[in-house]
């Protein structure tokens, strides 16, 4: 049977016909619907969302080592956060099969940064899978779970947006139940302290060694040389795919483990070749690992060293290197789409926070999330963001920066609920330390019950919201019992009202907590009567306009010289965010009956 699947989806499919048992994540694109697509489609499999990468890791960890297949799924920075146990897990034996996905983001089109996880899992000394499209991302989660098992190590397969969100057809298996064998209780093999880990060093070492050896006459690894050219080009994943559309008549070694490679094999290709031309996105992983190996070869000098490598750059780079004259390609032209501007949704409970903010005129310390468009136009109020859960560090760092200075400048701080749950809150018991009570500090809470910005999954405190959540953190709750002791909650849809506690707390002189309230109207689908505009009071001030929301705009009315606001009422949610700021009161509830 066949069937069309995204990337993501592919891997699910994957991991479900290998036997798999028990996968973890934390929320982040590109790579979120993996764990989604096993909540919803694999009862035989057990999907969590956890609170961080660096848990969804652990959970993986115990899960294999009790000898069931296991995957974890994340976004490339979450490796970041995730590193500390796996650095030692690849240390130890494996007993179910593990593999760890990353998603890599070529081009940063949803992430704070670009970074290269093929440099992380080889630091890591991980097996690296790069596939190409959806029926690759299938095969490879299999053979990556197969191959942990033999050679007893982690395997990374390294997806990329694009690879994760685009689709192809998938031919569909049987799932293979497998049995969890039990944990060992080796202490030699997992309590990872010395004398144990300097033996565990030289093994992990070997691994890599004899999975190399494995991988220079593995049929993952493909050499297409039917043109017999004097260019090798050297390629792997979507960059295969990319090359492939330009049906140029280059021979091609088309790559499905990028770490190790097979040198041998390679070494011994490039006596037939008069050049090795290396094509890869982002970092020249491939072309250093020859260039360290003593294999000349060309890459970088071509092509750029970021964003996503299209076929047109591809073409253009390999012109550069005088590979193939520019008719040599059969280039097709792109269908040109519409561009979406980044912007808060309608009615989304953020925004009027923002317009508050903005009214009080002070810079904004961000974090990840929904709220990070805030740093776009109109609002253009966020000034700082740098990675999950350091908002709240970072403002306790310019306090004290300012302190030596001799300096006092209120600060604030905003962070989601689901952020705050991931890793703000160590940062927020950080502020107990040496925290000076008179300086200004606000931090927002904007807790929406979910993680709105990857499709709604849970948070600690989505519970609140539905009931088919299981977490019911409150929130006020744990951080009075951390010690903090100005704690607010706002309801910022009643919008005076929270302006005014907003206001309040913004001046107060020590640190001042405010939590909203509202749900993401986007994941509760939260739908109220609509809003309408009454152009004859309207004075076309654009104060509801100011709001972002996306059913506002204005236009001209019959009688009317002026251009006064409007509200597609197909888009409205019903908020009344708009109706609160207007100063004459031209917008009211459809409710109340059709202007």
């Amino acid at each position: 049977m066949k069937k069309v699947l995204n990337g993501n989806e592919a891997v699910a499919r994957g991991f479900y016909e290998a036997g798999g048992l028990v996968s973890a994540s934390y929320p982040g694109s590109p790579t979120v619907e993996i764990i989604q697509t096993l909540i919803d489609e694999y009862d035989e499999i057990y999907a969590e969302f956890s609170i961080n990468e660096k848990v969804a890791v652990e959970v993986g960890i115990g899960a294999s080592i009790a000898g069931a297949r296991t995957l974890v799924a994340m976004k490339h920075v979450g490796v970041n956060v995730a590193m500390d146990p796996l650095m030692t897990f690849t240390q130890t034996p494996i007993n179910g099969g593990f593999v760890l996905i990353s998603g890599d983001d070529p081009g940063m089109s949803s992430s704070q940064n670009e970074q290269d996880n093929r440099i992380l899992a080889k630091f890591a000394h991980m097996c690296v899978f790069d596939p190409g499209d959806a029926m690759e991302a299938k095969v490879m989660t299999k053979e990556a779970l197969s191959i942990s098992e033999t050679f007893g190590l982690p395997v990374m397969v390294r997806m990329t947006s694009r690879v994760c969100h685009s689709r192809s057809i998938v031919e569909l298996e049987d799932r293979v139940d497998r049995v969890v064998s039990g944990f060992s209780k080796k202490i030699e093999d997992y309590g990872m302290i010395p004398p144990h880990t300097f033996k565990k060093q030289y093994e992990m070492k070997n691994r890599i060694a004899k999975l190399q050896d494995f991988i220079e006459s593995s049929p993952i690894n493909r050499l297409e040389d039917d043109y017999r050219s004097d260019v090798l080009i050297v390629t792997s994943g979507l960059m295969y795919q990319n090359l492939k559309e330009l049906n140029l008549k280059l021979d091609v070694l088309k790559l499905g483990v990028v770490y190790p490679l097979p040198i041998e094999q390679i070494r011994a290709l490039k006596k037939r070749y008069a050049r090795v031309i290396v094509i890869e996105e982002m970092m020249p992983f491939i072309e250093d690992e020859l260039k360290i190996h003593g294999i000349a070869c060309e890459g970088k000098e071509f092509f750029s060293f970021t964003g996503e490598l299209m076929s047109e750059a591809i073409l253009k780079g390999l012109e550069g290197a005088g590979a193939v004259e520019a008719n040599d390609a059969e280039v097709i032209e792109a269908t040109e789409t519409v561009n979406r501007f980044s912007m808060f949704c309608a009615g989304c409970p953020h925004r009027p926070v923002f317009d508050i903010l903005k009214k009080n005129k002070v810079s904004v310390i961000g974090d990840i999330g929904c709220y990070s468009l805030a740093v776009l136009e109109p609002f253009e109020l966020v000034n700082t963001i740098i990675s999950m859960g350091a908002s709240i560090g970072m403002m306790k760092g310019m306090s004290k920066a300012y302190q030596m200075a001799e300096r006092q400048e209120p600060l604030v701080a905003v962070i989601g609920d689901g952020t705050f749950y991931h890793s703000g809150m160590t940062g927020m018991l950080n502020l107990l330390h040496q925290l000076d009570p008179d300086y200004n500090l606000t931090l927002l809470i904007l807790n929406n019950g979910t993680t709105a910005m990857t499709g709604g999954q849970q948070t600690a405190s989505s519970g609140y919201y539905t009931d088919k959540s299981d977490m019911k953190v409150d929130m006020e709750t744990l951080i009075r019992s951390m010690g903090f002791e100005r704690f607010k909650r706002v309801d910022q849809f009643e919008y005076k009202a929270a302006k005014k506690v907003i206001d309040e707390e913004l001046k107060y002189e020590g640190l001042s907590i405010v939590m909203t309230t509202r749900a993401c109207a986007l994941q509760y689908k939260i739908v109220k009567p609509h809003y309408v505009v009454d152009p004859d009071i309207c004075i076309g001030c654009r104060s509801c306009l100011k709001t972002n929301c996306p059913p506002i705009l204005m236009k001209a009315y019959e009688g009317h010289d002026k251009l006064k606001s409007s509200i597609a009422k197909e888009m409205c949610v019903g908020c009344s965010v708009c109706a609160q700021v207007c100063p004459v009161g031209a917008i009211k509830s459809s409710s109340a009956g059709e202007v």
